[in-house]
């Protein structure tokens, strides 16, 4: 026989009630006894009716999720925490990878989520005529990338700090040949290399260093191209000692790049990350640390929150905090002439 919510109502000795908005991700019961309750109903099979469910509450317990890339790993790091957190409260998870200008085109065109989803969130950075669009669905949205936007619930961190706190380390270790890898052919509308840009800009002319174009360099976000990145500016006439990575993935490929050219980080360059991919503390990487994860995952309880609670104003801006992680890669310039 299929187990029903007394069933786990009783084995655990709580309420129906109580199993009910534990199983919703609704707020008033503790972590400790939502984790109970969950397990107890996995063990016993028991899963909530999910047609009953949605005529007494209007509701198609699915939530729409947007991305620009499914296998990139902080998108795809972002999307698994979130679908655990509305897996765990009985929603299901509608994914749109939106990565060419064509499909990203017709799915604002048509809106296919209309209807459909109780809420969107959003890991591409929607312009005006894309925000308006999602509006008008009438749902909670919420976005983990990208600033402050009106209707939408924005979970991230601040990209400019944590530029600033990875450059100045280097500054401070005595670099003045400092390069950077950006990636500037990231996703349609993608501001955070704008701003991990201008605030490598910022620390340079704070140090009285004079930026250099010759040691910029797109690396598209990827290993492949952090390699091809590093490769460039080791090509430069005059090199950089020390690289900031716009992030882990093309840091790794520098590293790699620095490999393949019989050199090593950080005797013949520093190199510095920004994310603490979960290969960084493998490789020894100094980096910027974001808790990917857990943006994923506050995303999705917020959007829950916002549909329990209708008509409470919804927090417009949640920043997440982030730090600087000192491991094997960065360290002083070695004495060879001008820096």
């Amino acid at each position: 026989m299929t187990a029903s919510i007394n069933d786990v109502a009783q084995a655990v000795g709580v309420s129906a009630s109580t199993v009910s908005r534990a199983l919703r991700g609704r707020p008033g019961v503790s972590d400790e006894v939502r984790d109970r309750i969950a397990a107890v109903a996995a063990q016993l099979g028991y899963t909530a009716s999910r047609s009953a469910s949605s005529l007494a509450s209007g509701r198609t317990y699915t939530i729409g999720v947007l991305v620009p890339y499914v296998g990139r790993w902080f998108f795809g790091t972002v999307l698994d925490a979130a679908e655990q957190v509305f897996s765990a409260a009985g929603y299901d998870v509608l994914l749109y990878n939106l990565g060419s200008p064509e499909t990203r085109k017709r799915f604002f065109t048509k809106l296919p989520v209309r209807k459909r989803v109780d809420a969107v969130l959003s890991l591409l950075i929607p312009d005006d005529e894309e925000s308006a669009a999602l509006r008008s669905l009438g749902v909670p949205l919420a976005t983990t990338v990208g600033g402050a936007r009106p209707g939408f619930t924005v979970v991230g961190i601040d990209d400019r700090v944590g530029t600033e706190s990875a450059v100045r380390h280097l500054v401070n270790l005595g670099h003045r040949r400092i390069g950077m890898i950006s990636g500037a052919s990231g996703p349609l509308h993608w501001t955070t290399p704008i701003e991990r840009r201008n605030a490598y800009l910022d620390v340079l002319a704070e140090a009285g260093i004079q930026h250099d174009p010759a040691l910029e360099a797109d690396g598209d976000y990827t290993v492949e191209g952090g390699e091809r990145a590093m490769t460039e500016l080791l090509a430069a006439s005059r090199p950089p000692t020390a690289v900031f990575a716009q992030s882990d993935e093309m840091a790794m490929g520098a590293l790699r790049a620095l490999r393949r050219h019989r050199l090593k980080a950080p005797d013949d360059v520093s190199v510095v990350g920004f994310d603490d991919h979960e290969l960084a503390d493998v490789v020894g990487l100094t980096t910027v640390a974001q808790p990917v994860a857990e943006q994923g995952a506050e995303a999705a309880r917020l959007l829950l929150r916002r549909l329990d609670e209708p008509d409470a104003e919804p927090p417009g801006h949640v920043q997440m905090p982030i730090r600087l992680v000192l491991r094997e890669t960065t360290a002083p310039p070695r004495p060879r002439g001008p820096q």
